[in-house]
């Protein structure tokens, strides 16, 4: 057989996956010779010997490799053979002039490390912070590339001769695993109460508190969560009165499948993103209706399963469900520092449950739909920094985002790099965290931004901090429309380049006619976008106040929808449930203010916006009022369809030959029925349409048109809502109908749009679009209408998923692509 030599360049996410020692086995095994290294751009190898074994060894390396790696590209070159054939070793890390190695995210605690953990013979028997190459932290230890020991915060902990002898061991599964320890040389647990930390087993302790009650913050892997046992009321109650959060859901963690599916419905989808190694929340139907209100007011939990051996320790013999909410004061990012933790939480939590491994980059909990090929919520730990791969080179540039539920975007060649879960940039310590995040990635990936690109709003922190790098560092600055982002971010999320219609449905998005937009149908591209449609925009009575206060969005719809009426009847049809008819003179008088300031038009900034249209039917119906979270009327009127549609999928599953006979108005008399509505063209969107705003862009933004720019108006559809609630029709029917409407409507609206245009792909994007059971619903419709649809899965179809698309839009600009 003919000998050989090559060097060979591999990129992906080669360091911190045990490839190094996975190469050193697999080229003993084939007698190959040479030497493997860490780069800062990825890995290097030298191999020798029968050519053959080379090409195959490269082949199956791409296939086959360790279960954590990516390899994206494999570049091999012709090298001089050695007179003699050569060993193999592991070389010392090499820093190169440029940093590209992918870094993994943090990996969930693999099955042979949980055999040593329970193992009473084994040495690291109950130690809460085993590891191997297969597992363990990764992305929140790293400070710096290649990937060493020396560059992670392990470097405080010297290996003891035990760890040392295994991490140089070949045929050891700890082979080169840079945050190897044991008890006797890593990091340590203990458990403080009170300021002063307790003698005795820190996990015992931990869980004797939990099960008293108490209230416990948990050091984890990328910050602190604050625990509790999901089926005591009282402690959960104690914990949502202490931190305050009194409705929004909390995450469960279960200690394995089993005790899950006790609470939820787990399909194989979902189960299979439960136990991977990236370990996020799961949101998962409740297996019965009013169950978990404590935990969770909608019909949804989210749960996960233990991702670290403490985590395994602590609900280990099926113990808990435990309450695991990220811990952090209201609108700041999660705590990641002990001394952080017990100055902050100390009014929150009963004891803490620390170690002091640091924790370098804080990364909280992905939160994933598991249905439908998943759908992200917050991409987070166990993803980030894994980078998207784009089909085409792209300049390095930062996108900021937005502001609520904001991530960053960084690109770099073909990948493009997503940000943590970062939170909305409405604090100091959110922004600073924004900004140590940005420099953490552009640090890691030697990302020098070429140009910088924001949201279109003047006044958002990330606009401002765009503004400001662009100025300092004499670059351009790319603002983007906002719904425009979202069209390029599904567009990119599903490699599509070519012209598509997109559904852009959120809460609110600046508007390039100084209104909020929200509800909108476009037609566009990377390069540019056309406003085709539209909600007929209604007033948002005290601006930022009706988005909390969302009875005033029902008012002033009723008053959209009922011109001519007093103010005595308006305000009476919004008392039509009986949740609003209980209402104190106070509040009386809060509506009377409101009717006489949509009369006379004082602060009412007009909207177009589908999540605000959710909010105020969902008011109207009684069925949310407090908004006291970003989303909560929404999702309660989502629940409230879901519950009823069930119901009448049971009492109708007996009917099945019965409706078989009937004709359309009798099978849609329920659930399934909808409200009537009116699409409007020409004249009145010529009134109503968008008007160009300039800006500081490289090149201009396609907006408006003057004819056939298409309406929904809603009118109709609330006058029906009035009259079935007068009829006393129960809400949840009314709750679906709403959503079957909108569905209905949208699919009108796309096939209008698909006939003028001839496009026949379908992109739906924005926070809406997290709504399940509208999706289930305009799906299907679509695809029925012959349209190609395409949803989100790589990124968040919220504002987290913004900033994707905002860069794809400046690099086409970029290229001057007119």
């Amino acid at each position: 057989m003919a000998r050989a030599a090559f060097t060979i360049e591999i990129s992906g996410v080669v360091q911190g996956v045990g490839f190094r020692p996975f190469v050193h086995r697999e080229v003993l095994r084939r007698a190959l010779g040479g030497w493997v290294r860490n780069t800062t751009t990825g890995a290097r190898m030298m191999l020798t010997g029968e050519e053959e074994q080379i090409r195959a060894f490269l082949s199956d390396l791409k296939e086959n490799g360790p279960g954590a790696s990516l390899i994206e590209e494999i570049r091999v070159e012709a090298a001089a053979l050695p007179e003699e054939p050569q060993g193999f070793s592991i070389l010392s890390s090499e820093a190169e002039a440029e940093k590209t190695a992918l870094i993994p995210p943090d990996l969930c605690t693999c099955e042979n490390c949980l055999r040593e953990l329970y193992d009473k013979n084994d040495r690291r028997y109950r130690y809460p912070f085993l590891n191997c190459t297969n597992c363990g932290p990764r992305y929140t230890i790293i400070k710096d590339v290649p990937y060493d020991r020396q560059r992670t915060t392990m470097t405080p902990f010297a290996m003891c001769e035990d760890c040392a002898a295994e991490y140089a061991g070949i045929t050891n599964r700890r082979y080169h695993a840079e945050p190897t320890c044991c008890a006797r040389c890593g990091p340590r647990l203990s458990f403080v109460r009170d300021g002063v930390e307790q003698e005795g087993d820190a996990i015992v302790l931990a869980r004797a508190l939990l099960s008293s009650g108490g209230i416990l913050a948990v050091k984890g892997l990328g910050g602190f969560h604050l625990a509790c046992m999901a089926e005591d009321s009282a402690a959960v109650e104690k914990l949502r009165e202490r931190k305050p959060r009194p409705h929004k859901a909390l995450a469960l963690m279960c200690a394995d499948v089993a005790q899950a599916k006790t609470l939820c419905e787990i399909g194989a989808e979902e189960e299979a993103l439960l136990t991977s190694a990236a370990r996020p929340i799961v949101l998962l139907e409740k297996k019965e209706r009013g169950s978990m209100t404590q935990i969770s007011e909608n019909n949804r939990i989210g749960i996960l399963l233990p991702y670290t051996p403490l985590h395994f320790l602590l609900l280990e013999n099926g113990f808990g469900p435990l309450v695991m909410t990220s811990a952090n004061r209201s609108a700041e990012p999660m705590i990641c520092k002990n001394e952080d933790a017990l100055a902050e939480l100390s009014g929150i939590a009963d004891a803490f449950l620390l170690h002091d491994r640091e924790i370098f980059v804080p990364c909280d909990d992905s939160v994933i739909f598991g249905t439908e090929g998943g759908s992200f919520v917050r991409r987070s730990r166990g993803f980030v920094p894994v980078p998207l791969f784009m089909e085409e080179e792209l300049p390095q540039i930062l996108a900021a985002g937005a502001e609520l539920k904001a991530t960053f975007a960084l690109s770099k060649g073909r990948r493009v790099f997503p940000g943590p879960h970062i939170g909305d940039l409405k604090s100091l310590k959110t922004y600073e965290n924004d900004l140590r995040q940005i420099a953490h990635i552009e640090k890691l990936f030697d990302i020098r931004p070429e140009a910088f690109v924001c949201d279109l709003h003047p006044d958002l922190l990330s606009t401002r901090y765009a503004e400001e790098r662009a100025k300092r560092e004499n670059l351009p600055l790319i603002r983007v429309q906002h719904h425009h982002a979202h069209l390029a971010s599904c567009m990119a999320d599903n490699g599509l380049t070519e012209r598509v219609i997109g559904v852009i449905w959120d809460g609110t998005g600046y508007g390039e006619d100084g209104t909020i937009w929200g509800g909108e149908f476009l037609t566009g591209d990377f390069g540019a976008y056309q406003r085709e449609g539209f909600v007929r925009p209604f007033p948002l009575p005290g601006g930022d106040l009706a988005v909390k206060e969302i009875w005033r969005i029902a008012i002033a719809l009723l008053r959209e929808t009922f011109p001519e009426d007093p103010e005595d009847v308006i305000l009476e049809k919004a008392a039509l449930f009986t949740e609003n008819k209980t209402r104190s003179e106070a509040r009386r008088q809060q509506e009377s203010v409101c009717f006489r300031q949509i009369a006379r038009d004082v602060n009412c900034p007009k909207t177009s916006s589908i999540g605000r249209l959710f909010d105020g039917v969902s008011a109207l119906l009684g069925i949310c009022e407090d908004v006291t979270y970003e989303g909560r009327a929404a999702v309660l009127l989502e629940t409230t369809a879901a519950w009823v549609t069930a119901d009448e999928d049971t009492a109708q599953s007996g009917a099945a030959t019965a409706r078989a006979t009937a004709d359309e108005d009798d099978v849609q008399s329920g659930a399934e029925a909808r409200f009537p509505y009116e699409i409007k063209t020409e004249n009145e969107c010529r009134r109503l349409d968008c008007r160009p705003v300039t800006g500081e862009m490289i090149a201009p933004q396609k907006t408006g048109r003057e004819k056939g720019c298409r309406l929904f108006d809603y009118r109709p559809m609330i006058r029906e809502i009035v009259a079935e609630a007068e009829k006393g029709t129960d809400k949840g029917v009314l709750a679906a109908r709403f959503i079957n409407t909108l569905a209905a409507m949208a699919t009108e609206i796309c096939v209008s749009i698909a006939e003028e245009s001839g496009l026949r792909k379908v992109v739906l994007s924005g926070g809406v679009f997290l709504n399940q059971y509208l999706l289930r619903c305009l799906k299907p419709a679509l695809a029925d209408a012959g349209l190609s649809v395409f949803t989100h899965h790589r990124v968040s179809p919220g504002d987290e998923g913004l900033s994707l698309g905002q860069l794809m839009i400046a690099a086409e600009r970029l290229r001057g692509t007119p």
